[in-house]
């Protein structure tokens, strides 16, 4: 079974400034097609709209109803 990197990311709402931290991993090995990508616990008020295998395409709502990726195409990596 492969390894899986795990870390929190601050989440905040663009709209309407909600805020929350969420745990998530993803496959440890650069060598695969994707890395499994993987939102295991989001914050009150956060909700998953669409899984996706990348960060970047993984798409979360907040109780407001503005929808936003996990994480943007210019956001730095850790």
């Amino acid at each position: 079974m492969a390894a899986r990197d795990r870390f929190s990311k601050k989440l905040t709402c663009p709209q309407c400034g909600n805020t929350g931290f969420a745990e998530a991993s993803e496959d440890d090995h650069h060598s695969r097609k994707h890395p499994a990508f993987r939102v295991d616990q989001l914050p009150k008020g956060f909700f998953e709209q669409k899984s996706s295998n990348f960060q970047e395409t993984y798409i979360i709502r907040c109780e407001c109803s503005r929808k936003f990726p996990f994480r943007a195409l210019t956001e730095k990596t850790a």
